[in-house]
């Protein structure tokens, strides 16, 4: 039986890690790991798969013989516009630490502008001893913006707390205990919003989605005052200056960011040194690398064994 080709390798983690873990990943077809020197001139001709998170830009050039195309997140924007891009099934990362993390990062998000966190950090700093009396979750609407498996999840624990929880969706999704609403929708969601958490993929029709316009339409006067906007989807989903603009003019009470247009975000931006701004460096779902390289692997024995591969990207709708 010939040897089966290995398994292309261009991932913009932790390069230390990645080599690490793929000294001992895909045993029965080894990978070539393109951020190892040794392979920047290598044939690719012959390579049938493929796992990229922001790959170079003439990786499809050098691999033009691709059968299946794996992304390294949940989200394949950072490689659907290179040019070369082949007509084969993309997929997306889905797992359940994933899943996990990115709803621990919500859950906490939502529960420190709850509980008025970075009023306490302030008090702390100046060795203050106030008190505060939070309202409950039950006072609060969540509403989630993507309602794929993260969102989803983030709903269930969203609700374990006792938060409301609503959530949107281009179309309708069916979800127990959850109002949910669609495309046509937008404006009655938003109006029974307190906490915005933004978890849509990339589109064009996504791209600078929340803008002054949306943030205009959030609840005003609900248990907290002023709405809040959390964002860990996609950067180039928001327009930053309107953020800052929002939360300066009282639009918004606060803000949890964890994804830029341009990351790392620039030392000198206005979003570092707002009050009740939250940053943290796009790590609320960092895919663990074992877990990825061993979803790709259960992927192509599926492939291989002639059954449907999983979580398969809709090119027309770009997730």
């Amino acid at each position: 039986m010939p040897a089966k080709p290995p398994i292309l390798v261009d991932l913009k983690f932790d390069p230390e890690t990645v080599a690490r873990i793929l000294k001992t990943a895909f045993a029965d077809r080894g990978s070539i790991n393109l951020a190892d020197p040794v392979n920047k001139h290598r044939d690719l001709t012959g390579i049938d798969y493929a796992l990229l998170w922001k790959p170079d830009a003439d990786l499809f050039t050098r691999a033009p013989n691709l059968k299946v195309i794996f992304s390294g997140g949940a989200g394949v924007d950072s490689f659907m516009n290179l040019p070369g891009l082949p007509d084969v099934p993309i997929v997306r990362f889905s797992d359940r630490s994933l899943t996990t993390r990115m709803s621990e990062w919500v859950v906490m998000q939502c529960l420190m502008h709850l509980r008025q966190q970075h009023q306490h950090d302030k008090d702390q700093r100046a060795r203050i001893w106030g008190k505060l009396v939070p309202p409950e979750a039950a006072e609060i609407s969540v509403g989630i913006m993507g309602l794929g498996v993260l969102g989803q999840d983030a709903a269930y624990k969203l609700k374990v707390m006792g938060f409301n929880v609503i959530g949107w969706s281009r179309s309708r999704k069916e979800i127990d205990g959850v109002e949910t609403y669609d495309s046509s929708q937008l404006d009655e969601f938003l109006s029974k919003t307190d906490f915005l958490v933004g978890l849509l993929p990339l589109t064009p029709e996504t791209t600078g989605f929340y803008n002054a316009a949306l943030f205009s339409k959030l609840r005003q006067g609900g248990a907290l005052g002023k709405p809040v906007f959390i964002n860990a989807g996609r950067g180039k989903s928001q327009v930053q200056a309107d953020i800052v603009a929002a939360v300066k003019g009282g639009v918004l009470g606060g803000a949890s960011i964890d994804v830029f247009a341009v990351e790392p975000l620039a030392s000198d931006d206005p979003l570092w040194g707002l009050e009740n701004v939250f940053i943290t460096p796009h790590d609320a779902a960092v895919s663990d690398e074992t877990a990825l390289f061993r979803h790709v692997e259960r992927q192509i024995a599926r492939y291989e064994d002639g059954e449907p591969l999983q979580f398969v990207v809709d090119r027309q709708r770009g997730y």
